[in-house]
């Protein structure tokens, strides 16, 4: 189901696998704390080693997402970002780092209400690699599936230590790009460890199918990020990254607090493989 269209982030990362190391992925909300502020992070963080960006659609009901990631998302509404905003995001990324992958993570509601072809459509012309949907499954996916192929887009479903072989199976058959391993079970969040059932996890879906599976959910230190990255294609980051755009400090010290922190997980997955 998957196998016949070109995948911009398995291409990425299958060639950072071939330099021996897996991708350090990121995650921020689109418009947090505005949209231009938004992009300027997110750019100061490809520069300080994101290899694909994870780029977050603020919703009103993130059952997926921690207090980090939910206030941030707050932040972005109240704001006034809107799905449009999005595209234009997408658009100023590539240009600066044509090379990175610009992946959209969305509740399934918001890309209904916009038109899932629709939605399609315009995340291509911006060039966006694909969507990750938190709370979508591929059973309930067909039309996501047919708009998904029609545009060319990566489409990323997941998977958590709960799920059965069956479900193994069909996700890994209906993801492209990758599939996401969710190390623990509950919402995002930085974690003192990720959680041990996250490597059998990876090896399950990789025996079920899946031609790469990156893992999310805990990943917050370098450390971290070798551990994970010895046996996974991506580590995922999410609220260990948006904290350090939260707080009063003035926005210059919250960005190189971001570039510092991205430094240390980027350093971490370039010794994962050499750890592991």
């Amino acid at each position: 189901m998957s196998t016949t269209i070109a995948s911009q982030t398995g291409a990425r990362l299958d060639a950072l696998t071939a330099q021996g190391r897996p991708a350090l992925m990121g995650y921020l909300p689109v418009g947090f704390p505005t949209v231009d502020r938004s992009i300027e992070a997110l750019c100061a963080a490809i520069d300080a080693g994101l290899d694909v960006v994870e780029l977050g659609l603020p919703y009103t009901d993130p059952v997926m997402d921690g207090p980090v990631i939910q206030r941030a998302a707050e932040e972005a509404l109240q704001g006034g970002t809107r799905v449009t905003d999005l595209f234009r995001v997408v658009a100023a990324l590539r240009a600066h780092a044509p090379h990175v992958p610009v992946l959209v993570m969305s509740y399934w509601n918001l890309v209904l209400r916009y038109g899932v072809d629709r939605f399609a459509a315009d995340l291509a012309a911006a060039g966006g690699a694909g969507l990750i949907t938190p709370d979508l499954i591929p059973d309930e996916a067909r039309e996501w599936i047919s708009a998904s192929d029609a545009h060319g887009l990566d489409r990323v479903f997941l998977v958590a230590p709960s799920s059965t072989p069956q479900r193994l199976r069909l996700t890994a058959d209906a993801s492209r790009g990758f599939v996401y391993a969710a190390s623990t079970m509950g919402v995002t969040g930085t974690r003192a460890a990720v959680g041990e059932a996250a490597q059998q996890l990876v090896a399950d879906t990789r025996a079920a199918g899946a031609a790469r599976v990156c893992v999310g959910l805990g990943v917050s230190t370098g450390d971290q990020a070798a551990q994970v990255g010895a046996y996974a294609d991506g580590v995922i980051v999410g609220s260990a990254l948006v904290r350090t755009l939260q707080g009063e400090a003035p926005w210059a010290q919250k960005v190189a607090s971001l570039q510092a922190v991205t430094a240390e997980l980027a350093a971490g997955v370039a010794r994962a493989r050499k750890d592991g």
